[in-house]
């Protein structure tokens, strides 16, 4: 059986490989590879540059060229690399025997060929490439992907900041809110745990086998290595790899600041879990309705039924993110002594859970921008509690120091329906200033709604 969208085993590269496009340049073996060749060929450029007499620094053209080997690599690149290891089985010396490949017919390059992976343990290669998909994979996916929700949840805050809602505390009606305000809530939540993700500094080491630079040092001894590839690793792109220093480690980078960056994102997406469970809520109670494309079906038996799909779709996915992301958060950070290969594939299903998590904030949004809100079905169900009216008057009561506010309505309201003329009759008998008793008669569950509006408004 060939490979193609149907017959994928993972449903990212099958029936939602379309709305990963983004990711998978970044993710894929192949990103990995196009990260491999990046930091080798910085490294090889930058020991040129080092001051070493056995490798004089590298002529303008010779850089343009290796430079070119990184901005112009394809997946048929790849497939070359992949075709060495089948021979190497190596993943890593396949990428050092490509790049030393294509130095032929270049003597200033085939002259040092042997500075190619000089010093390198595998990790070197490794860590940095991961930290370099991860950086990209973070600000060109992930990070896009909340701040789209953000945007629209902003602008449905605020849109809705003036239309009352009856809220829900533990599933019964309680003091009424804005579904703006609702929103809104989500919105500051989000913003905060985007910004906990963009703060995880991604970092790199080079430091040989076991982090000692034992290699290094065996070869020029009284040269600053840590600081040589200290300079290597934070130097911005193009020639060098804009990452952070990690200057203690074992064979691997400690990979903490992986488990940071997870556990990050799976917060985020525990918000949207909650998001998407709410309006799933919302549109059940006929809050929200949907707006369906022409020709789409709601259910294959009941033609009046418009499924919340693409939330229960959010949530869904977001799930199998946070599963994923919880394991790697909390295997990465474990090796036995200074290097086991338990991490190694473990790391290379990082585009997955980011995958799963990139498919729920496209499906979310899609899902957000159906929504259509129902003012009549808020209004119906706020007309149908003025219980929740018990608050303000006992509250108005205890500020003028009635006895027994808080019984005396709980006496009126509790497991009955309560009425607006049982709540006017009770208000006119209260020994309370006359002008609170108007402001308290003239108030209605739609208009008992604090600072909801404001507070929408603001973020």
């Amino acid at each position: 059986m060939s490979l193609s969208t149907i017959t994928a085993l993972s449903p990212l590269d099958g029936r939602y490989a379309p709305k990963l496009a983004a990711l998978r340049p970044i993710m894929s073996e192949h990103g990995y590879m196009h990260r491999r060749v990046q930091v080798e060929v910085v490294w090889f450029i930058a020991l040129s540059d080092a001051g070493f007499d056995e490798f004089k620094p590298l002529t303008t053209g010779a850089r343009a060229y290796l430079l070119g080997l990184v901005k112009n690599f394809s997946e048929a690149d790849s497939a070359a690399i992949k075709e060495i290891e089948k021979t190497t089985n190596h993943d890593v010396k396949a990428v050092e025997y490509w790049i030393k490949s294509k130095f032929e017919a270049r003597p200033e390059l085939e002259k040092a060929a042997e500075f190619v992976h000089f010093a390198c343990t595998s990790e070197d290669i490794n860590n940095t490439s991961h930290a370099l998909q991860l950086r990209s994979g973070r600000d060109q996916v992930v990070l896009p992907g909340l701040d789209r929700i953000v945007l629209k949840l902003r602008e449905m805050a605020h849109a809705f900041a003036d239309v009352p809602m009856l809220s829900r505390t533990h599933g019964q009606t309680a003091s009424p809110t804005t579904v703006g305000k609702e929103i809104a809530n989500v919105v500051m939540r989000l913003q905060t745990a985007c910004e906990k993700i963009a703060a995880v500094k991604i970092m790199g080491k080079m430091n040989g086998a076991v982090g000692n630079y034992n290699a290094h040092l065996s070869a020029w001894p009284e040269f600053d290595w840590e600081a040589f590839s200290k300079k290597v690793i934070e130097t911005q792109e193009p020639l060098g790899l804009g990452l952070t220093f990690q200057s203690y480690s074992i064979q691997i980078e400690p990979h903490d600041y992986m488990a940071e960056l997870f556990d990050a994102v799976a917060r985020a997406n525990t918000i949207l879990i909650d998001l998407s469970r709410d309006i799933w809520g919302y549109v059940s109670l006929g809050y929200f309705k949907q707006r369906l494309k022409a020709g789409e079906i709601g259910s294959s038996t009941m033609p009046h039924k418009v499924n919340p799909i693409d939330f229960e779709n959010a949530e869904g996915n977001l799930g199998l993110a946070n599963a994923l992301l919880k394991h790697l958060s909390e295997k990465l950070p474990i090796s036995r002594w200074q290097r086991d290969l338990t991490d190694s594939t473990v790391l290379r299903n990082m585009g997955v859970a980011l995958g799963y998590a990139a498919l729920a904030y496209a499906s979310l949004l899609t899902g957000l921008n159906k929504l259509e809100l129902n003012e009549e079905a808020l209004d119906a169900d706020l007309d149908a509690a003025w219980e929740v009216l018990a608050e303000p008057i006992q509250t108005v009561m205890r500020r003028f120091g009635v006895q027994g506010a808080y019984e005396k309505l709980k006496e009126v309201t509790r497991g009955k329906t309560v009425t607006a003329e049982a709540l006017h009759g009770l208000i006119r008998s209260l020994e309370i200033p006359q002008a609170e008793k108007n402001r308290l008669l003239a108030m209605t569950p739609g208009s008992y709604t604090g600072k909801a509006s404001e507070l929408a408004r603001r973020v």
